[in-house]
């Protein structure tokens, strides 16, 4: 069993247009935070001069984040959500509706997968 998902995501191919600036994008991602049925508790949306926005989604379920390369039709995307594994596919897969990337590198990884076993571990940084 695990606590939460996390997606990371680099999407590339995007029109540079529909990701140059925070009043293009904000909708975007509230979109898929409201398809994803997460509960948003807050967020901030940053311009970059002269193009490009970063942004971050605090939700009760964890965050969306991500950050935007227009002049590279990038956008890299991060998102974690706890409880039901799907809400987090939802709001990718409606990222993936709209914005339109010609290829992606994604990972999906179950997070705190773990929490069923008995473990403790008196000092965890010799994990490192």
């Amino acid at each position: 069993m695990a606590v939460g998902v996390h997606i990371i995501a680099d999407l590339y191919g995007i029109d540079g247009d529909l990701i140059s600036s925070a009043d293009k994008i904000e909708p975007i991602m509230e979109g898929a935070i409201k398809e994803g049925n997460l509960t948003e508790i807050s967020s901030q949306y940053y311009q970059f001069r002269p193009m490009g926005a970063s942004g971050i989604a605090l939700l009760a379920e964890s965050h969306l984040s991500f950050h935007t390369w227009p002049e590279h039709g990038l956008v890299t995307l991060d998102i974690y959500t706890c409880g039901d594994h799907s809400n987090a596919d939802r709001a990718f897969n409606y990222l993936m509706n709209v914005l339109h990337p010609t290829s992606i590198e994604y990972k999906k990884l179950e997070r705190g997968s773990k929490i069923e076993e008995d473990v403790r571990i008196d000092n965890p940084q010799m994990m490192l």
